[in-house]
């Protein structure tokens, strides 16, 4: 398992685009956030957290391709989710 911790400079906070992101890698995803884990690759859990811009989660891959999905994960959230 690898983690990683990040904060969200989205104004949208984060939303549904990382989810469709990450559930191309076979390893699992959390985002864990305010004492609560929420699944990485369900967009209704993201949308559900309701994580605002400004809010440090960190971000936990484990499986095959864990490296990969992290790095995916990181740089998505620090390039502002692609807006």
């Amino acid at each position: 398992m690898v983690s990683q911790k990040v904060t969200i400079n989205n104004p949208q906070g984060l939303h549904m685009r990382p989810a469709g992101v990450m559930a191309k890698f076979d390893s699992d995803v959390t985002i864990n956030f305010n004492g609560k884990a929420t699944n990485g690759k369900s967009l209704l859990n993201i949308i559900g957290a309701c994580i605002k811009c400004g809010s440090e989660v960190e971000i936990q891959c484990d499986g095959a391709d864990e490296e990969e999905a992290l790095k995916t994960a990181i740089e998505m959230i620090e390039s502002g989710l692609g807006e």
